[in-house]
């Protein structure tokens, strides 16, 4: 561990504080509907767009309403996309001439996209034509990110409407975002990235004669445009199989910080457009300094075991810190950092690979996507996930003082509760029954690379990857079989919706009930204690839940690799 390595951590840390603001007006004025800079460009496109699907933005859905249309478009989105990667051989923009994918991969990859997993079992730049990349991919970066958001917005609504049955508008809430957030900010960032080397051509390869004399093909493709979505949007899937540890996704120092920087400004910009929504800053700023300190814990343990190296590795007479599967020109603590904040947040992208992490640096990422990646999260999934963990925890402190509960005005009930349990609990019955099931069946068995412990944390990586929708893998498990294409689609699936509409139930439970002012009994939800106690709920939750099967493998792992034994 070095000074320069903290500083990084901690002045990473500081900078999404600073940036939370200024981010969560922007988003803020998109759920009000305000008018903003941008509409003199796109808003004649979004009126286009209403008139054209006969959508009328200003009527209010209940939740019933939004989470249909939310659902219905997911479906025949998924269905497009499936459509785009088995036809890929005969569609155009396909300089390689690749053929279409096969019926269980294309599925998986729709679904994956669709749910903003972005799970990839394939190579990229082998697998997939410009066209897919673009049409059956990217749109959907921008699509499943927009949703998100949209969803966050409609559980404000519930916080701060009061005696209503509506929660907003899905079309307005989802177009609005993608017009005014997501598009131009990525347009700006794929130029950034372009001016610092990152491909954005049509061209499909070239050919280059290396310092042996042979040749070699490097494919090209649209890289940039959809490297910047995939960040901002918490995405994850790369154009190359590497991904962020590709330099043409990732080519230096500046641009690996700006990549985990974009992964998490909106994510944080949520918490403090939840305070502007519910009249009152500080209740977003608590949320933020809670996720922060759950960041800075994982991001430490991280960057203290991958430097501190491999214990095996060590009892043989070779010191050093572990930079098996790092990229040299990153090192040890930005690889460590990124490994945080990709599992942190839903995005899945990686600069280094987590398989060759030591075995409680690996634990860190896969217990961020165990506990629903509310530690900043997803764009809108995060601070939806963490809303319910903090109805959770004011459930308990109600029962504390004796009254019922009561949260940013509204107060918080059996309904309300029993829906944030239904919804935190679908995480761990995917996560622990699929991976069960797939560490006793033949076809899941053919998966894992490797025996022993770090064999089950691959296994239960997947899973915690997939239905946390990450999408990031631990690289040693063969997950392109029918078996693990199959099961991963449908947990990637339930992960996503089962998740999403009961949040959208407590919504319309807020929304319609009465706002209730505080009074010198109620709990205070800005303070230390507060933090305190949001933070010690995420985390008994959490380590009730998941510590036996993380006992089996990273916890194991390490154990047996301090023994001197190797598998």
């Amino acid at each position: 561990m070095t000074f320069a390595g903290w500083l990084l951590i901690l002045g990473f840390t500081a900078l999404v504080a600073l940036l939370a603001k200024p981010f969560g007006l922007w988003l803020f004025a998109l759920y009000e509907g305000r008018t903003t800079p941008l509409h003199r460009v796109a808003g004649p496109i979004e009126r286009g767009f209403y008139r054209l699907s006969g959508i009328d933005p200003d009527r209010q859905q209940s939740w019933q309403a939004y989470a249909l249309h939310m659902l219905m478009f997911q479906l025949v989105t998924t269905l497009f996309t499936y459509a785009v990667l088995r036809l890929q051989g005969v569609l155009p923009l396909n300089p390689r001439g690749l053929a279409g994918v096969g019926a269980d991969g294309a599925m998986n990859t729709a679904i994956a996209f669709v749910t903003n997993t972005n799970w990839q079992w394939y190579s990229g730049e082998a697998t997939l034509s410009n066209l897919s990349q673009m049409l059956g991919l990217t749109i959907h970066n921008f699509l499943s990110a927009a949703t998100g958001i949209a969803i966050a917005f409609a559980l404000f609504r519930g916080f701060a409407r009061t005696e209503t049955k509506t929660v907003g508008n899905f079309w307005a809430d989802m177009t609005r975002v993608t017009l005014y957030l997501l598009l131009p900010a990525s347009i700006l960032y794929a130029l950034f990235l372009v001016l610092c080397g990152v491909p954005q051509t049509f061209v499909g390869s070239i050919d280059a004669t290396t310092l042996e004399g042979a040749r070699q093909t490097i494919a090209l493709g649209p890289v940039a445009s959809q490297e910047a979505i995939k960040m901002l949007g918490t995405n994850g899937g790369g154009f190359f199989n590497a991904n962020s540890a590709h330099p043409f996704e990732n080519p230096s120092a500046l641009t690996n910080l700006v990549q985990m920087l974009s992964i998490f400004v909106l994510g944080a910009g949520l918490t403090f457009t939840f305070g502007k929504a519910v009249g009152n800053t500080r209740q977003g700023w608590a949320i933020l300094a809670a996720m922060l300190a759950l960041f800075l814990v994982g991001a430490s343990v991280t960057y203290w075991q991958e430097a501190a190296g491999n214990p095996a590795l060590h009892q043989i007479g070779l010191a050093g810190a572990n930079m098996e599967g790092k990229e040299v020109r990153f090192g040890i603590a930005a690889s460590a950092l990124f490994s945080v904040v990709t599992t942190a947040a839903s995005c899945g992208a990686v600069n280094a690979m987590h398989d060759s992490f030591t075995a409680i640096g690996g634990l860190v990422p896969m217990f961020n996507m165990q506990l629903g990646e509310i530690v900043i999260g997803g764009v809108g999934s995060g601070i939806y996930g963490f809303l319910l963990y903090a109805l959770l925890a004011v459930f308990i402190a109600g029962l504390m003082v004796g009254r019922t509960p009561e949260y940013v005005g509204k107060k918080i009930e059996a309904r309300e509760v029993k829906l944030a349990v239904l919804a935190i609990v679908i995480l761990p019955l995917c996560i622990l029954g699929f991976t069960a099931l797939s560490v006793v069946l033949p076809a899941g068995l053919a998966g894992p690379l490797n025996k022993g412990p770090h064999g089950f944390s691959e296994v239960l990586y997947a899973f915690s990857s997939a239905t946390g929708n990450n999408g990031s893998a631990f690289a040693g498990l063969t997950a392109g079989t029918p078996f693990y294409n199959g099961l991963l689609g449908v947990a990637m699936w339930l992960g996503r919706f089962l998740v999403i509409v009961p949040v959208l139930a407590i919504a319309g439970s807020l929304a319609a009930k009465k706002h209730t002012p505080a009074t010198s009994g109620s709990f205070p939800t800005t303070g230390g204690l507060w933090i305190g106690l949001l933070v010690a709920t995420i985390l008994i939750v959490g380590g009730l839940t998941f510590l036996p099967s993380l006992a089996l493998g990273p916890v194991a792992d390490h154990l047996t690799l301090l023994s001197g034994k190797l598998y």
